[in-house]
């Protein structure tokens, strides 16, 4: 019996979606939709500093606008401390999560990656974050458009952090509690994220849990080679004309469309690019300009 198809889309809200957005947007959605799965959407609001006062509910009206439409409920980070302090003493008690002193500046003295010195002498006094003791140090997965990856990189073998120093959840512990929470089968995102991939796997298969699918799209970067993104200043979506925002994502996804799709609905583009989705259309390429 084949598991139903589950995907996602999961902003953080630092600020209004740009077209880079968009593209991670309409690809999950297309991947889901085109084999008859459930798209979610999760709001990512676990670090109160990035964030802009009322971005989460203006990427809700765009993602509406563009008729992007979710199912099942909206789930928001914020909401779900309770869930990862629980996950957190789960690890804690099996021996494999640890507190840690060590500072950003020691570690990038002893060239950037952690040595686990706080697991093997315990921590100081003073703030203290939560690591993995990573056992399984997954450095490969199989990506559902670019292949085999191959990660040589050390990180892959560290001890990452899981809750901060001031006491907020990493992103690699909310994602993943929360996509096994979710049922994801499989992820579909930038490939800006690629290279974390490895340590999700890890957590997954410590937890012992499923460890999803994964597909990276490729970027949209500016003619500098710079990632299309808030930091950057890309520039917000302009919601009155989302049909024509539509049709660029796909043609950057290099899917096919019709020059006539503008003055449909967005609905309606929408449906005309899920029966003719084709991965094997979207660019392998890591990186390439956004036509703005």
């Amino acid at each position: 019996m084949t598991t139903p198809y589950i995907g996602r889309f999961a902003p953080s809200p630092s600020g209004p979606l740009h077209f880079g957005s968009l593209i991670a947007a309409v690809g999950s959605y297309l991947r889901a939709r085109a084999q008859d799965g459930q798209w979610l959407v999760r709001i990512e609001d676990i670090d109160p500093p990035r964030e802009v006062a009322g971005a989460a509910d203006q990427i809700l009206r765009t993602l509406e606008a563009h008729g992007l439409h979710w199912d099942g409920e909206l789930v928001y980070q914020s909401q779900r401390s309770e869930r990862y302090d629980a996950i957190l003493q789960r690890l804690t008690d099996a021996g494999q999560c640890y507190p840690c002193s060590c500072t950003r500046k020691r570690i990038q003295a002893m060239g950037g990656v952690y040595d686990g010195h706080c697991r093997r002498h315990g921590p100081e006094s003073g703030p203290q974050a939560l690591r993995l003791h990573n056992t399984v140090a997954i450095d490969h997965f199989n990506d559902g458009l670019l292949g085999p990856i191959n990660t040589d990189a050390p990180f892959a073998g560290e001890d990452f952090i899981l809750k901060r120093r001031d006491g907020l959840y990493a992103y690699q512990l909310a994602v993943v509690v929360d996509d096994h929470d979710q049922g994801i089968t499989e992820v579909v995102r930038g490939n800006d994220l690629l290279e974390a991939t490895v340590r999700q796997c890890t957590l997954f298969t410590q937890l012992g849990w499923t460890v999803p699918a994964f597909l990276h799209l490729p970027l949209a970067v500016w003619s500098d080679g710079n990632k299309l993104s808030k930091q950057n200043h890309a520039p917000a979506l302009d919601d009155r004309q989302p049909s024509a925002n539509l049709v660029r994502a796909l043609a950057f996804l290099g899917q096919a469309t019709e020059p006539d799709w503008q003055a449909l609905p967005p609905d309606a583009v929408l449906a005309q690019a899920v029966s003719r989705f084709d991965l094997s259309r979207i660019p392998r390429q890591r990186n390439l300009p956004a036509p703005l």
